[in-house]
C-alpha cells in the first residue's frame, strides 16, 4: 500500500520537474509569443505515455499532448538521446503552430524507456497562406508545414526552417524546447537514482490511481440523470451561418461513472474552426479537472470514468482535410461553455457565467522597415470571466482553455514595427447582476509599416451567457482606423492604419 505522504511528495516532485521544464523554455526562447506571453505547456509521463504531470500551464495544449505523446510511441522507437517532434493535428496534435517535443527517460536496468517529458509550444509561424499560421483557410494543406512523428535531426531541422518565415526566431524557440526536455530527463533520471525505479514507478502508477478514485469519488456525488446544453460559434468564417456546439451529459452515480456526448454538434465546416478529436479530450479532460480540489494532480486517471462520445466528420472531432487553426483557440473555448451550461443543471451551485469565450487571435505579418527581416506577431487578448454564486468575475483575464499572458507594451514596440495607441479594460462590458461579469479589454495598435493582418475571433454575434438572471456579457468588436470588421477575417493594411480590439466581458450572475 502507498503510504499518502510519500505519494503528495511525489505528486509535487513530479509537478516541480513540469514547472522547472517551464521555466527554462520561457528563459531561452526567442519569440515574444513564448517568453512573454508562456504560450507553452510541459508535462511528464509515465512508460505507457500516461500523463502523470502537468506544468501549470495551458489547459489546451495539457489535455491533449498526451495524444501527441501516443503517437510518438506508436510511430517511433525512442532512444536515449532521441527526440521526437511533431504537431500533426490529424495525430494527437491540435493546430499546426503548436509544436510538441516528446524525450525518453532512460535510466540504468531498463532496456526501455521507464518515463517520457514532452513540451508543446505555439510558434508564431509555421508557413502556409498566412503570416502567423492562423488565417482563414480552407483546408489544412494552406495552414502550414504539418509534421508527423518524426525524430528530430539536422535533416528534419532544415526541412522545417526552409519553411517558415521566420527560421531564426523558429530554431531559437525548437531550441529552447530542446534545453527543457533535457532538464526534465536529467530531473527524472535524479529521482530515480535517489529513490530507486520500482519505488518512482509505483507512486506514479498509486498517482494515476488516485485521480481516478478523487473523480469518482465526485461523480458519485451527482443528481443521476441526463443534462443537455448547446452553445453556437458566430460563424466559420466561410458563411455566416451559425455552428452548433451539443453536449449531453449523463451521469451514473452509482458505478460512478459519466457518459459525455457531443451528437447534435455541427458538421465540421469550410473555414478554420474544426476542432480535432484531441481538442475536445482536452476541453472535457479541463472541466472535471475544475470539479476537483485545488491540489488533485492532473493525471491521465480523470478520464478513466468518462466515455466521451464524438460524431465522425463534426465540429468537434475533424477529419482531413479539414483547416483547424481556429478549433485550438475558439471551438475549444465554446465547448467549455457548452459543457459548463450543461453542469449548471447538475452543480448550480458551482458552475459561473460564460467568460468572454474567444482568445481574440491577433496576427501581423511584413517586413520589418528597420532590419528588412521578416517578421510575425501573434496574439490571443483576454477578455473577462464570468461572475460566480460567490462573487464578481475578474477583468482582462485569460479564461478556460487559454492562460497565457499579454505582451507587455514595451516588449512589442521593442520586438515589432508597431506602437501600441492604447491598452486598457474595456469600462461596462461585464454583465450586470447581483455579481457583474468581467470587463473586456482595448487593444489598439498602429502599425508603423505595410502589414498582412488575421483576426480570428469570436462572440461577436452570441453573447457570453449570463446565469440565474444575469446579464450577458458585451459583445466583443474589431475596427481597422474605426471601420467595423468581421470576427474572422485577413487584410492588407498600411502604415499608419489602427487596429482595434474590443474584447467581451463576462457574463453576470444573479438578478439584481
Amino acid at each position: 500500500m502507498t503510504d499518502p505522504v510519500e505519494l503528495a511528495v511525489f505528486k509535487s516532485t513530479f509537478h516541480s520537474i513540469a514547472e522547472e521544464m517551464g521555466v527554462a523554455l520561457r528563459r531561452t526562447a526567442f519569440s515574444p509569443n513564448i517568453k512573454e506571453r508562456r504560450d507553452y505547456s510541459s508535462a511528464v509521463f509515465d512508460r505507457q505515455g500516461q500523463v502523470i504531470a502537468m506544468g501549470d500551464d495551458m489547459p489546451v495544449h495539457l489535455g491533449s499532448m498526451p495524444m501527441s505523446v501516443r503517437a510518438a510511441l506508436d510511430r517511433l522507437t525512442l532512444e536515449s538521446g532521441d527526440i521526437a517532434i511533431l504537431n500533426d493535428p490529424y495525430d494527437g496534435g491540435t493546430h499546426l503552430p503548436d509544436i510538441t517535443l516528446v524525450m525518453p527517460v532512460l535510466v540504468p536496468g531498463a532496456d526501455t524507456a521507464a518515463f517520457f517529458v514532452a513540451n508543446r509550444a505555439h510558434h508564431a509561424d509555421v508557413g502556409g497562406m498566412y503570416p502567423g499560421s492562423m488565417g482563414p483557410c480552407r483546408e489544412i494543406y494552406q495552414e502550414g508545414i504539418r509534421i508527423p512523428p518524426l525524430k528530430l535531426d539536422d535533416n528534419v531541422l532544415k526541412l522545417i526552417l526552409n519553411n517558415v518565415r521566420t527560421p531564426r526566431e523558429r530554431e531559437g524557440d525548437l531550441t529552447a524546447q530542446i534545453g527543457a526536455c533535457r532538464i526534465g530527463v536529467e530531473r527524472v533520471q535524479e529521482l530515480v537514482a535517489k529513490y530507486g525505479l520500482s519505488r518512482v514507478e509505483a507512486n506514479a502508477k498509486a498517482l494515476l490511481d488516485y485521480s481516478e478514485e478523487l473523480i469518482r469519488t465526485e461523480l458519485a456525488e451527482l443528481p443521476e440523470g441526463s443534462f443537455s446544453a448547446e452553445d453556437f460559434l458566430d460563424d466559420d468564417g466561410v458563411t455566416s451561418s451559425p455552428v452548433r456546439i451539443a453536449v449531453t451529459i449523463t451521469t451514473n452515480p452509482k458505478e460512478r461513472k459519466l457518459r459525455v456526448d457531443f451528437s447534435g454538434s455541427s458538421p465540421q465546416v469550410a473555414g478554420a474552426l474544426n476542432a480535432v478529436a484531441a481538442i475536445t479530450y482536452s476541453a472535457t479532460f479541463y472541466v472535471l479537472r475544475c470539479l476537483l480540489p485545488e491540489e488533485a494532480a492532473p493525471t491521465a486517471g480523470l478520464m478513466r470514468p468518462v466515455d466521451l462520445v464524438l460524431p465522425d466528420a463534426s465540429i468537434v472531432n475533424a477529419e482531413p482535410p479539414a483547416a483547424v487553426a481556429g478549433g485550438n483557440v475558439e471551438t475549444s473555448q465554446r465547448i467549455v461553455d457548452t459543457l459548463l451550461k450543461a453542469f449548471v443543471q447538475i452543480l448550480p451551485e458551482r458552475i459561473p457565467a460564460a467568460s468572454s469565450g474567444t482568445m481574440n487571435n491577433l496576427t501581423i505579418g511584413g517586413i520589418d522597415p528597420r532590419n528588412g527581416q521578416p517578421y510575425a506577431y501573434y496574439e490571443t487578448i483576454a477578455g473577462g470571466s464570468g461572475a460566480r454564486p460567490t462573487g464578481d468575475g475578474v477583468s482582462g483575464v485569460h479564461t478556460h482553455m487559454t492562460n497565457s499572458l499579454n505582451t507587455p507594451v514595451e516588449a512589442l514596440e521593442y520586438a515589432y514595427p508597431f506602437r501600441v495607441r492604447r491598452y486598457s479594460y474595456r469600462p461596462g462590458s461585464g454583465g450586470a447582476g447581483r455579481f457583474r461579469g468581467g470587463d473586456g479589454l482595448i487593444r489598439e495598435i498602429e502599425l508603423l509599416a505595410d502589414a498582412q493582418v488575421t483576426i480570428l475571433a469570436d462572440r461577436r454575434k452570441f453573447a457570453p451567457y449570463g446565469l440565474s438572471g444575469g446579464a450577458d456579457g458585451a459583445l466583443g468588436h474589431s475596427l481597422l482606423s474605426g471601420r467595423p470588421l468581421p470576427g474572422k477575417c485577413n487584410f492588407q493594411a498600411s502604415a499608419g492604419d489602427i487596429v482595434r480590439i474590443e474584447t467581451p466581458g463576462g457574463g453576470g450572475w444573479g438578478s439584481k
